[in-house]
């Protein structure tokens, strides 16, 4: 039995988590929560996670009832994230490692996600798309590597939403990107914008340009922020649903899984699932606990690392901010 811990500080979100083999013990978050129009920078962000980092693990180590000498490793997240919030956390992972005398695993970010997904959906072998803030690719698992098969080109989906709920004035509570879509839910009057897909890749920038750039003189023509929302939802998850469709063909598979903070809009799982049921396939998703940002998933991942023989020395266990999904070789899969 291994027990792990994780802690989890790439962007806005302070996450532990600890699990014992397939047994959730405890996963608590604390966010950074930016003014209204404003988006979240390094040094602020860093100081949240320093003010809070300390008092959010002794609550999760009282919750667990675990005690450090039961924990087996100590994971962390190595990157890819903000380089400031990263060093933060990652120095309170090494500290706690050498005073609890465990050995220490720096987590790429993204595999905690896709296994964090599998393990809680229960998917085998499915194609991943990976949707944050930071992040946007289209992955499927091969020798030893989760492979990216597109990607984005310029900057994330949930970076798109985010920076278009700030010309709106939208709250960052709970995130801009869920008043994004309550918003949406209420939006009839359809916008074309551009679609911008380049073989299996996508790109963003511009369609957030072409409707900032226009966004005051739409509301005057008629367009209400819901509509605005709705448009660029419908828009975005297109490209997305179109590119992981293509994955999905090529590869063979009959399962979709789609993790990261973005993932957990309804609106896209809902039209992800049309698209698999067309094509005789499985949607797999999980509710905002675990999609996300959250330690849990980066104990995950670090778990099946050091069951599977992973060490790090402690020269290696440092930060960056460019961490390829690709980079990382899965050891403990073996299909």
């Amino acid at each position: 039995m291994v027990v792990a811990i994780g802690f989890e500080g790439s962007a806005n979100k302070l996450g532990i988590g600890i699990l014992r083999d397939d047994e959730i013990l405890v996963n608590l978050r604390k966010t950074y929560i930016s003014p209204p129009g404003e988006g979240f920078l390094p040094k602020e962000t860093a100081l949240h996670h320093r003010q809070n980092i300390l008092s959010l693990l002794d609550e999760v180590l009282k919750k667990s009832r675990i005690k450090t000498e039961e924990i087996d490793v100590v994971c962390y997240t190595k990157g890819p994230g903000m380089g400031a919030p990263l060093a933060c956390v990652a120095v309170v992972a090494r500290t706690v490692a050498q005073l609890w005398n465990k050995p220490l695993l720096g987590v790429n970010h993204c595999i905690g996600h896709i296994e964090m997904g599998r393990f809680i959906t229960g998917a085998g072998n499915p194609i991943v798309l990976y949707v944050s803030g930071g992040n946007t690719q289209v992955i499927a698992y091969s020798r030893k590597r989760y492979r990216i098969f597109g990607e984005t080109i310029d900057i994330a989906v949930g970076n798109c939403l985010d920076r278009f709920a700030r010309v709106l004035k939208l709250s960052n509570d709970p995130s801009p990107g869920y008043n994004i879509e309550c918003l949406a839910k209420k939006g009839s009057k359809f916008l074309p914008l551009p679609y911008c897909v380049k073989g299996m890749d996508v790109s963003f920038s511009g369609i957030l340009t072409y409707i900032e750039e226009r966004s005051d003189k739409l509301l005057k023509e008629g367009y209400t922020p819901e509509d605005l929302c709705y448009s660029l939802q419908e828009n975005v998850f297109a490209m997305l649903v179109e590119t992981t469709e293509r994955a999905l063909a090529h590869v063979g598979s009959n399962e979709v899984l789609i993790v990261g903070g973005v993932g957990c809009n309804l609106r896209l799982q809902e039209m992800m699932k049309i698209m698999c049921e067309e094509r005789g396939a499985k949607l797999y998703a999980t509710d905002e606990r675990f999609c996300i940002d959250n330690g849990l998933m980066i104990a995950k991942a670090g778990l099946e690392m050091f069951k599977s023989g992973w060490k790090m020395k402690w020269s290696e266990c440092g930060i960056t901010q460019r961490y390829r999904t690709d980079e990382v070789e899965v050891t403990w899969r073996n299909d």
